[in-house]
């Protein structure tokens, strides 16, 4: 990781390497904190935050599904991160900011309600999370033994630190055998998401992509359903099968961090022509003309440091 100079912490910006916690604080214990992951891209007219509302407001909404008072409004974390931005004078093409909120030090035990609750956000650059060949020729999927939580043992729509537990664990298995990413499937046997991204698959030119039934709403999944429309692709939301992915024509992962990586591999099985596919190629130019400002229809997307 490239450290920046300055993380906001509880309403101040603090040194790096100050940004610090209490060994017993007490989410570091059990689990209970809220996480959020933005990217902001260089453009023409310098960096542009990308659809930053939407982020911030799902940060707040996953904290109330987790019973996190955080202190500070959407508007003022909103402009505390433009100033981040600011303040830390990157120089790269793209910086991931990372809002959290989380509960601090002076209560043990499960029940968390006076434990103080902590808000920080932090912000570095970072270039394609699976890696730049795998954004132009594809990466291998697994599918894992670990499944999605089902909504009765977790709280699959909140951002919530605990849940990527499930993901860590998924991941890891996934790469262990050769692959670069995993694909879990619900406690039903169906697509749920990969382990921090959405999931589309393309079959007979129609865009599919599974219901957040028990997963995150990702706002880069919404994204990119509505730049599919737009351009005249049909888009089905429905429950996908083990069996519908390994016939897929095409398939593609979606997130902040992975943006639209190709998926040339699944389980062995060649996906396609097994590599980046005709309506993946399209979609992902799309979205970096609209993150990188091209693209005026989309302006609206975009918050300007």
């Amino acid at each position: 990781m490239d450290a920046a100079k300055y993380i906001w912490m509880n309403g101040k910006f603090v040194a790096w390497g100050d940004a610090k916690v209490h060994v017993l604080s007490h989410t570091l214990h059990y689990g209970n904190g809220v996480i959020e992951g933005t990217k902001a891209y260089k453009t023409e007219r310098g960096y542009a935050i990308f659809r930053l509302n939407d982020h911030t407001k799902r940060l707040k909404e996953s904290a109330k599904m987790t019973l996190l008072n955080i202190p500070y409004s959407v508007e003022e974390m909103n402009q505390a991160q433009v100033e981040l931005i600011r303040k830390n004078e990157f120089k790269g093409d793209n910086v991931y900011i990372r809002p959290f909120a989380f509960l601090g030090y002076g209560v043990m035990g499960v029940y968390h309600k006076d434990a103080p609750v902590e808000t920080a956000i932090a912000a570095w650059e970072w270039g394609a999370y699976l890696g730049e060949e795998g954004m132009k020729k594809g990466i291998k999927l697994k599918i894992v033994s670990m499944t999605r939580p089902a909504n009765t043992s977790n709280m699959g729509k909140a951002k919530a630190t605990a849940n990527y537990l499930n993901s860590q664990m998924a991941k890891y298995e996934a790469i262990d055998c050769g692959y670069e990413e995993a694909l879990l499937l619900d406690d039903q046997g169906y697509i749920a998401e990969a382990s921090g991204a959405s999931f589309f698959m393309v079959k007979n030119g129609v865009l599919i992509t599974p219901p957040n039934d028990n997963s995150l709403e990702s706002i880069t999944q919404k994204t990119v359903i509505e730049m599919a429309q737009k351009m005249g692709i049909t888009v089905e939301r429905r429950r996908i099968s083990r069996e519908d992915v390994y016939i897929a024509d095409e398939a593609f992962l979606t997130g902040t961090a992975a943006e639209i990586t190709p998926v040339r591999l699944i389980d062995a099985r060649e996906i396609g022509c097994g590599a980046r596919g005709e309506i993946t190629e399209k979609l992902q130019s799309a979205y970096f003309d609209i993150v990188f400002g091209r693209n005026k229809e989309y302006e609206h997307y975009l918050t300007y440091v």
